[in-house]
């Protein structure tokens, strides 16, 4: 089970990187991304989600990571993704007249905090804190 925490942890960290280049992408040629990102964070939202149920039967299981901050960095991109949906919702909900921020930015700002917090979860998971 630690060797499939490991692989998914590499694949979201992955996954995450694909997210925030393509909104970086999409910022650049100021126009938004593809509806296939969407596709994309519905994927990185259920492979972040199903990579914690897997830390959470590990630490059931009595395997514990070395560094307290694995925590920390496992489970923030749930709370960044939470964020992120409240945020666009809340830029749903304009004025008229006013010109808010697309709905995908907030995502993409998410996908590069995410990437982050994963690299660093995956890079104290395997001991180089």
């Amino acid at each position: 089970m630690p060797e499939v925490h490991k692989f998914v942890g590499f694949v979201v960290v992955s996954v995450f990187a694909v997210g925030w280049i393509w909104g970086l992408g999409a910022a650049i040629r100021k126009r938004a991304p593809s509806e296939k990102f969407w596709v994309w964070l519905s994927i990185a939202q259920v492979l972040a989600g199903s990579q914690a149920l897997i830390g959470l039967v590990l630490l059931a299981l009595g395997k514990r990571p070395d560094v307290w901050l694995h925590y920390v960095y496992g489970f923030g991109p749930i709370v960044v993704l939470v964020i992120a949906h409240g945020l666009a919702r809340d830029l749903d909900r304009t004025e008229p007249g006013e010109r808010p921020l697309a709905t995908w930015v907030p995502f993409a700002a998410a996908a590069f905090i995410c990437f982050g917090l994963t690299l660093r979860a995956l890079m104290t998971g395997l001991g180089r804190a």
